[in-house]
């Protein structure tokens, strides 16, 4: 959770948030064809017959605060094949930033973006 202090009190902006707001933005990036669990709680969603089907726009998004109140993302994606990867993990790069800085207000210190796999 991250919170946001002003004049007025405090926002308490959730993980899932930040993890809709990223994975609605992440699927509308071109040349990118799915996400990939990133971290355990995600592996064990996918596995489990009855959520497996489910939309999960937080597969594959991992959030971390940092100490200085800016945000490191993680991203596990799949690409298409053909495409210019560089390019991609560019454009979803400065996407995600603008997205998160827009709506938030917070600084993004890092995007890490891993393509973990290439599909026709």
């Amino acid at each position: 959770m991250v919170i946001i202090q002003n004049h007025i009190g405090e926002i308490k902006l959730s993980r899932q948030f930040f993890s809709q707001l990223i994975g609605n933005t992440l699927v509308n990036c071109f040349g990118v064809v799915d996400t990939n669990a990133g971290n355990v709680r995600q592996i064990m969603m996918n596995t489990l017959p009855f959520l497996k089907n489910r939309l999960q726009l937080d597969k594959g998004v991992n959030i971390c605060p940092t100490r200085d109140g800016k945000l490191s993302i993680d991203l596990h994606i799949t690409v298409m094949y053909g495409v210019n990867v560089g390019s991609v993990v560019k454009n979803i790069q400065h996407k995600i930033m603008y997205a998160v800085e827009e709506e938030t207000g917070l600084a993004v210190e890092k995007i890490n973006v891993f393509v973990d796999g290439i599909k026709s």
